[in-house]
């Protein structure tokens, strides 16, 4: 077993820092007119966990970089 401290970024989210994400994929979702079970949706959905994960909690900062992820700012 590792003796390495678990930090921050590796604590599960809780269900409001979900609620956040999932508000997000969904303004990037009908922005992109992606459907859920797309491709594109899953990277977002990545990207915005990921961020999340980083400390970028703010709904518009996290859709603000998604969107510029993607090509559109």
């Amino acid at each position: 077993m590792s003796a390495r401290p678990i930090s921050e970024r590796d604590q599960a989210l809780t269900s409001e820092d979900l609620a956040v994400c999932e508000q997000v994929l969904n303004a990037v979702k009908a922005e992109f007119q992606l459907e859920a079970d797309d491709e594109e949706t899953a990277r977002a959905a990545s990207i915005i966990i990921e961020l999340y994960r980083q400390g970028v909690h703010n709904f518009d900062q996290l859709k603000i970089l998604v969107f510029a992820a993607r090509g559109k700012v």
